[in-house]
């Protein structure tokens, strides 16, 4: 029996598959069935640069979007408080511009560095869990720091360590991944401010969410094509 994270083979027949382009335009379609995760990252984003170091009222509000929530108390640390200085201390050290893709993303995502701190720092907050940390540290960095939750955890078969092998898929083959999501983008006609690491999380998304089973779910196939 296969154990650990889907191949990179796997998870580009997933891209490659038609759906994928229609899942993305529905997904930041107007109308009755927009997703709100489609305003994740614009929701105040002609302030984004003025507040890049700082966790908003606004960021606590795009999390929701992605249907989860910072507890109140938590809020308020992060507002007023001690623990919002903190998380500002770290983001400082984490340019706006890096991307995932690149070799120079390593040292900010490895353990103890400032986005790993930075996510521990929450975590260790009481009703903080992975999906909720994620979301709020992708919010502020959104090329670099993915989002996450249970359902594309599950899809690809996830083990701890999220950030890095995601990393090292989109570096492999000669940035294969990365390309692949770039032109996903660009035939789907998403907005392009749309990061490589969003769309990967959107199409995931899209297509388990219907599927996933909160216990003794089997993710998505490993059936990918050798390429």
């Amino acid at each position: 029996m296969m154990s650990g994270w889907l191949s990179l083979h796997d998870i580009i027949a997933v891209l490659d598959e038609e759906r994928s382009v229609t899942d993305l335009r529905r997904y930041f379609a107007h109308g009755r069935e927009s997703f709100t995760g489609s305003q994740f990252e614009v929701l105040g984003a002609d302030r984004a640069a003025l507040n890049r170091d700082v966790v908003t009222a606004e960021d606590l509000v795009a999390v929701q979007l992605l249907n989860v929530r910072v507890p109140p108390s938590v809020a308020l640390e992060l507002l007023q408080g001690d623990l919002g200085q903190q998380i500002s201390d770290e983001l400082r050290k984490i340019p706006l511009s890096v991307e995932l893709s690149e070799k120079v993303a390593r040292p900010y995502i490895e353990d103890w560095g400032p986005a790993s701190r930075a996510w521990q720092m929450l975590r260790e907050r009481h009703g903080v869990n992975k999906a909720i940390a994620g979301k709020l540290l992708a919010r502020k960095r959104p090329k670099l720091l993915p989002v996450y939750d249970n359902v594309v955890a599950c899809a690809l078969h996830g083990r701890r360590g999220f950030w890095l092998w995601l990393h090292e898929q989109l570096r492999a083959e000669n940035l294969l991944l990365t390309e692949r999501l770039r032109k996903l983008r660009d035939d789907s006609g998403i907005p392009a401010h749309v990061s490589d690491i969003r769309v990967l999380d959107i199409v995931i998304w899209m297509r388990h969410k219907g599927d996933h089973r909160r216990r003794g779910c089997p993710g998505l196939p490993r059936n990918g094509p050798s390429l």
